[in-house]
């Protein structure tokens, strides 16, 4: 797989925190770039947001047409038919983007994944899987695809849309109920809205990074 450099949004002054945002499928890193002033806590926070571009790969679903993809998706129904392969193969991404930032000072306690849908699916596996957690993890119209790794200590940030048609509110519920199961400290929110972001939802990543991260 073949992915480009990510976009990279410094605060104005030295970075001391970091988030890496995954977006969602059929989209790239300019998505959420947008969200690094609406959330106006990158001067407050020291913090430097991370913005990676998906590789572009057939999508099943799409009757494989190629477009930027963390991962296949066989059909609608996402809890059952996982790739399993796929995803692996974008955690060992994210977890080279990490590294990155641990190399560059960025303690991990003040270093957040988020994600949109597929990219929460993403940054969910691979906040479970690490024997050190991070901050947090922000998982935004998402689904946890796979019920493995340990959550003891992990901080996440859940919001969903009750009218969601691509990711229906009961498997965010379900999602939030196997990530208790899990040990995961979970800070669960729903949105009158569908498969996208409400302004209030920006509103309380606001405040829940100011929580993570103060100091």
């Amino acid at each position: 797989m073949e992915y480009q450099p990510p976009v990279i949004l410094e605060p104005p002054s030295t970075a001391r925190s970091a988030v890496i945002w995954l977006h969602g499928l059929g989209a790239d890193g300019n998505d959420f770039v947008p969200v690094a002033s609406e959330l106006n806590v990158q001067q407050a926070l020291g913090l430097r947001f991370i913005f990676p571009h998906a590789p572009v790969q057939p999508v099943t679903l799409n009757g494989g047409y190629p477009m930027p993809a963390w991962y296949d998706v066989y059909s609608s129904a996402l809890e059952q038919q996982i790739d399993a392969a796929g995803i692996a193969r974008s955690v060992d991404y994210l977890n080279a983007l990490i590294a990155d930032q641990l190399r560059d000072g960025i303690a991990l306690n003040r270093l957040v994944l988020a994600g949109f849908s597929q990219g929460g699916v993403v940054a969910l596996d691979c906040a479970l899987r690490m024997r050190e957690k991070p901050a947090g993890v922000i998982a935004l119209s998402t689904y946890l695809a796979q019920s493995v790794g340990d959550g003891t200590g992990l901080p996440v940030f859940q919001a969903h849309g009750v009218q969601d048609d691509v990711v229906p509110f009961t498997i965010a519920q379900t999602t939030a109920q196997q990530l208790q199961t899990l040990g995961a400290q979970v800070d669960s929110r729903h949105y009158p809205m569908a498969h996208h972001v409400h302004p209030q939802e920006m509103r309380d990543i606001a405040d829940w990074l100011r929580m993570r991260l103060v100091g």
